[in-house]
């Protein structure tokens, strides 16, 4: 009899070209994103007079750096615009496709792979960006890369990497009334720590993951990193099929009947055995927020700010102390009822069709006390919420909306937060400075950011969705 497999046994071996004597493997990559951080790893081919070895395979993407205030203006920035330009350069030059500005598929590259159907179940994926782990939700490998990686893919349509080993997450039960992804994904992390799953591939498993949309499963495999694994994987099934139909780059007729036959194959044997199992139970999870300035500084809404003299020692109790400092927190008090000086929608982690409903359901009809900014992970979203009226929600309640990008995520395309201020956010990182010099950033799901919004505070999102149907 064969030896039970993991999801990740089979993606993994099916991409394997070979293995050297010290077990790291050298592995066929199926899809490159490329966007303008690359231009680095273009130099070096230039430099050595390379070609891009599969262009096919690889795919350009304006999404880190572009303004989303844009209307048709010239970039104003001399620097991003020569770093836009840039791409669009070396995607002429080794004839890539690019999802530039101005094209209607334009958006931030862990929306648009999927929404495209660039991301298929059983691939292997790379970008320069690490957050492509988002794409795992699919059951493809899905990981990012620096920037001499980049470069050796670009020239070989392969990489090397030393084979992760393997964690599931099961969790069980079913979500409560405005809990989502996020705060799955923010609840293990703070229970397992920001190195919780270092070294590790995670399979997320169990009925609460089974019932999430694609869009909750991406949000999921997106957070994996800032818990240190290395990717997230979840196994395809109806509901990603149906996500994947009809999409541009997606199989079609009997290839689509084809694929199907291969990927209803790709899942974990009921006896696989992983290196490390950890059960958590759904409904034991709350809204949750960030107080600090890492992924794991989270707690339910509900809870109090940590005390310094609680710590298990002293070197956890300076980092508390010092954390409280930076995001001008007093020790012992509510999070709820913390104030917030704007918020924002928007990132690869929360900016898909699901989540904007989410956040307009909890604001339709209300004002939000803070400005804020909505940005659509895509052009193809924001087209699709305007159809359905969504920006029409956000704007009624006082809030920007604006173009697809990256956006506050990463304060370097113009949208950032003052120095001091506090930001509910939906984003993936509340590094210090992540969102501009001197942010203050709480991380939640969007519901509970269009909350915070209405009351200038962060607060439960749950009081706010009684009698409200979902959008």
């Amino acid at each position: 009899m064969s030896t039970p497999r993991t999801l990740l046994d089979r993606v993994w071996s099916n991409h394997e070209i070979l293995r050297r004597d010290d077990g790291v493997s050298l592995l066929w990559v199926d899809r490159h994103f490329v966007h303008e951080g690359s231009h680095h790893a273009f130099a070096k081919l230039a430099h050595r007079g390379l070609q891009v070895a599969e262009p096919s395979l690889t795919f350009g993407v304006a999404d880190h750096y572009v303004p989303t205030r844009r209307d048709g203006r010239p970039i104003g920035d001399p620097n991003i615009a020569r770093m836009v330009r840039t791409l669009e350069d070396n995607c002429r030059t080794h004839g890539l496709e690019l999802f530039g500005i101005g094209d209607p598929r334009q958006g931030i590259v862990h929306v648009i792979g999927p929404e495209l159907g660039l991301t298929l179940p059983g691939l292997l994926i790379v970008c320069g960006d690490s957050h492509t782990a988002t794409h795992g939700a699919f059951g493809s490998i899905a990981f990012g890369i620096g920037a001499t990686e980049v470069a050796h893919v670009l020239a070989t349509q392969s990489i090397w990497q030393q084979r992760p080993r393997t964690m599931r997450i099961h969790v069980d039960g079913a979500l409560g009334p405005g809990v989502s992804a996020k705060d799955v994904a923010l609840h293990w992390i703070a229970q397992l720590g920001a190195d919780g799953a270092r070294g590790h591939a995670i399979e997320y498993a169990g009925p609460v993951v089974e019932r999430l949309s694609m869009e909750g499963r991406m949000t999921l495999c997106n957070l994996s990193i800032e818990g240190g694994a290395r990717f997230g994987l979840i196994a395809p099934d109806d509901t990603t099929f149906a996500y994947l139909e009809g999409n541009a780059f997606a199989p079609r007729g009997a290839d689509w009947e084809r694929a199907l036959d291969e990927w209803r194959d790709l899942r974990s044997d009921p006896d696989a055995r992983f290196d490390r199992e950890v059960r958590i139970d759904g409904a034991a999870i709350a809204p949750t927020v960030t107080w600090g300035t890492s992924p794991e500084d989270a707690l339910p809404v509900t809870a109090r700010v940590p005390d310094p003299a609680d710590a298990a020692d002293a070197a956890s109790a300076e980092r508390v102390r010092s954390t409280l400092e930076y995001m001008g927190l007093e020790p012992g008090r509510t999070l709820a009822g913390t104030p917030v000086d704007r918020v924002f929608i928007g990132s690869c982690t929360n900016a898909r069709l699901e989540d904007l409903r989410a956040a307009a359901q909890v604001l339709a009809g209300r004002r939000a006390k803070v400005p804020g900014l909505v940005s659509p992970g895509s052009s193809q979203v924001k087209a699709r919420a305007e159809a359905e009226g969504l920006d029409r929600v956000f704007r009624a309640a006082g809030l920007e909306w604006v173009e697809s990008g990256c956006s506050m995520c990463v304060a370097m395309n113009g949208d950032l937060v003052p120095a001091g201020e506090r930001c509910a956010s939906t984003t993936n990182r509340n590094f210090r400075g992540r969102q501009g010099p001197g942010a203050r950033t709480h991380l939640m799901s969007p519901a509970m950011v269009a909350a915070a919004a209405i009351e200038g505070c962060l607060t439960d999102v749950r009081p706010m969705l009684e009698g409200r149907a979902a959008s």
